[in-house]
């Protein structure tokens, strides 16, 4: 198993009480016990993973150690270290990205999360929908509930939102879905055999690489905003079975694809059949003065969005969409009823009451996320001057260079010293972006503050050598 993979898997291993060795060992142990680290894996050499992790080899000798005497794992000098018993398939492997497994992990509040960006709490626009949407469920009568396309309320306010900004829509092209992550899932599923490629920007966010890599999919990658894409159909005799990109405010980069290219690539990508997926979750949250060119679909009628209101309202409310030519959006309200007979209705009539505000909404917070965008970055430049953390129009996070080392290691010393950031390499299929974190700036000053100053004590002690673990017994090395 590749050191940085398996470094993903372990979560927030270190932000326990003990000695790293000990908190090691016992992640180590509960990845072997639930299978995710199946009989017969061959696990990182010991030097390869201290480096990956930021800690002595000490540190991972004596977890490998602690384990091999409890009979989890096997070591050979020679042969290298494994997980105990002979090699047997084992469950499907789950996802080791670390977007989501700091979701599963419990709340720590000794770690500030900067790794996964949402709103912190519903906005009082969200009660109030829920007040205005409750009422219609007395008057409900002959509809037992399900509804694999979505509730016609919430279709019709959809489509009413794209006609608004300039793509006329109908309500037979808008497929409701729990979550914008539920909507790449479809897609994938929908399009991609195993085996297909997709071709993605380098980077992009981590979620749709795991969408794909579900279906056992090859990833290309090309620059952001898929530059090159017009030579790549030309040229290449590997058929494309999708393309995605976040045209707007681009995660993690922040940046934004002009209407020229934006009709360029709309073309080129119809020519050659290829179905364009826009990420469009992040559309809404420009920073003040900041326009935005029309939506991706404006360029073309094949273009399928994906929108949410996860980012610019509330993760917790669950609402996703597609838009999508009719028989694109048929197709996958016939795999979602296999899997999903429908979403949570009450949550779509409020959704519905909510989207003709939703431009509203997302201008009243703007200026607060200006104000934290900027006291970030100010905090970072005059704490860390040697990282380069350029500003952005809109959306929730900074796209930042380390100037030396490499965004793993460093995020599991920040991790030690109480701030989660996301690797870069994580989000880049091109197996880029290794002296890249991706943070996020949506917290309150005092607590960006905070982080800032952790982040700075943990590039102290990444860059001169001393966040090298808790010393461990000497033992066997392999």
């Amino acid at each position: 198993m590749d050191p940085a993979e398996l470094a993903d898997r372990l979560g927030r291993w270190s932000a326990g009480r003990g000695p790293l060795y000990l908190l090691l060992a016992a992640r180590l142990r509960r990845l072997v016990d639930e299978g995710e680290l199946p009989s017969g894996t061959t696990l990182p050499p010991d030097r390869a993973l201290a480096s990956v992790l930021a800690v002595g080899r000490g540190t991972v000798v004596a977890a490998y150690d602690q384990l091999r005497l409890e009979g989890r794992i096997s070591r050979r000098q020679g042969s290298g270290t494994r997980v105990a018993g002979p090699p047997r398939p084992g469950p499907r492997e789950s996802t080791g990205a670390p977007v989501f497994l700091h979701l599963l992990e419990p709340r720590d509040d000794d770690v500030i999360l900067l790794a996964c960006a949402a709103p912190s709490a519903p906005p009082a626009m969200l009660l109030t929908a829920y007040e205005r949407a409750l009422p219609q469920l007395a008057t409900v009568t002959s509809d037992i509930g399900y509804h694999p396309s979505g509730h016609w309320r919430l279709r019709r306010a959809v489509a009413d939102h794209y006609t608004g900004r300039g793509v006329p829509t109908g309500p037979g092209q808008v497929l409701v879905t729990n979550g914008g992550q539920q909507a790449l899932s479809l897609l994938a599923r929908a399009f991609v055999e195993p085996g297909g490629t997709v071709l993605v920007e380098a980077p992009t966010y981590p979620g749709a690489l795991e969408a794909f890599r579900e279906q056992t999919t090859s990833l290309e990658a090309l620059p952001v905003g898929l530059d090159g894409f017009e030579a790549r159909v030309r040229t290449s005799d590997r058929r494309l079975e999708l393309a995605y990109l976040v045209s707007t405010h681009h995660n993690p980069t922040g940046a934004v694809l002009p209407s020229l290219a934006r009709r360029r690539l709309v073309a080129a990508a119809a020519a050659a059949s290829v179905p364009l997926i826009d990420d469009e979750i992040l559309a809404h949250l420009a920073l003040p003065g900041q326009e935005t060119p029309p939506p991706l679909a404006a360029f073309g009628e094949t273009v399928i969005s994906v929108g949410s209101l996860s980012k610019s309202v509330w993760g917790g409310l669950r609402i996703g969409w597609i838009r999508a030519p009719r028989p694109v959006i048929d197709r996958l309200a016939r795999l979602r009823a296999v899997h999903d007979l429908g979403g949570n209705v009450t949550a779509q009539l409020a959704a519905a009451e909510l989207l003709p505000h939703l431009e509203t909404l997302c201008q009243d917070i703007a200026a607060d996320r200006r104000a934290r965008h900027d006291h970030l970055r100010a905090e970072l430049a005059r704490r860390l001057p040697q990282w380069q953390a350029p500003p952005v129009t809109g959306g929730q996070t900074l796209w930042v260079r380390l100037p030396r080392g490499d965004g793993d290691s460093f995020a599991q010393t920040a991790l030690r010293h109480g701030v989660a950031v996301l690797p870069g390499s994580g989000l880049d299929a091109s197996g880029g972006s290794r002296e890249f974190i991706r943070i996020h700036f949506l917290a309150a000053p005092d607590t960006l503050t905070e982080a800032a100053r952790r982040l700075a004590t943990a590039w102290h002690a990444y860059g001169d050598g001393r966040d090298q673990g808790t010393p461990a017994p000497r033992s066997m090395a392999v």
